[in-house]
């Protein structure tokens, strides 16, 4: 009988777990937006100082639970020899989340050409893309006018999946939330495509 009401108690409070890659160039301010993520929808939770935030050699990991849903988050390194790492995580995702530093208006084509390498990958057809235009704090930073134009060039790549451009401040948290609940509303859409994992198998296979 305890067995039985142990799974059933199991089976209620279960959540449905979603795995989400946070990509893009070195400096973009993934391990901040994680961070403020982590702030923002964790009770109690206190965020690294970002100051303290150093470049992310290899992988940071998160997890956040809302709107009755699970998600992990995989905060990967983007400097240009870590890169090759990414595609290992890519079948194992339900979302993508690619940051543009926004600031840096040099590295834009460099950061729109690693964008393109990511979604031409077979392993995420079909898998929601939220391209966050990250440092809005900044100055005369790029626009979401500005970046949306860049980033949906090449919209054949893009294909038919959600995919949506937003501003946020990773710094500031400004964004953050609205960014998150978008991506849980696609995830729960593309069910079909990507079904949830259940907890008990919730590692890399």
């Amino acid at each position: 009988m305890y067995t039985l009401l142990s799974g059933f108690y199991r089976y209620l409070v279960q959540k449905d777990e979603y795995f989400i890659v946070i990509l893009g160039l070195d400096n973009a301010g993934k391990t901040t937006y994680l961070e403020a993520a982590k702030t923002k929808f964790t009770k109690n939770y206190k965020g690294m100082n970002p100051s303290k935030i150093t470049t992310t050699v290899g992988l940071n990991i998160g997890r956040i639970d809302t709107g009755g849903v699970r998600l992990n988050f995989w905060d990967l390194g983007g400097q240009e020899e870590l890169q090759s790492l990414w595609d290992k995580y890519y079948a194992e995702s339900h979302a993508v989340i690619y940051i543009v530093d926004s600031s840096d208006r040099d590295r834009i084509p460099v950061s729109k050409e690693t964008f393109d390498k990511v979604i031409s990958s077979e392993h995420l057809q079909g898998v929601p893309l939220l391209v966050l235009a990250n440092k809005q704090d900044i100055p005369d930073c790029m626009g979401v006018r500005d970046v949306k134009p860049i980033f949906n060039q090449n919209a054949h790549l893009i294909g038919r999946r959600d995919c949506m451009v937003m501003p946020v401040s990773a710094l500031t948290g400004e964004g953050v939330n609205e960014g998150i609940n978008w991506l849980v509303d696609c995830i729960k859409r593309n069910n079909d495509i990507r079904p949830p994992r259940n907890q008990d198998n919730n590692g890399l296979s």
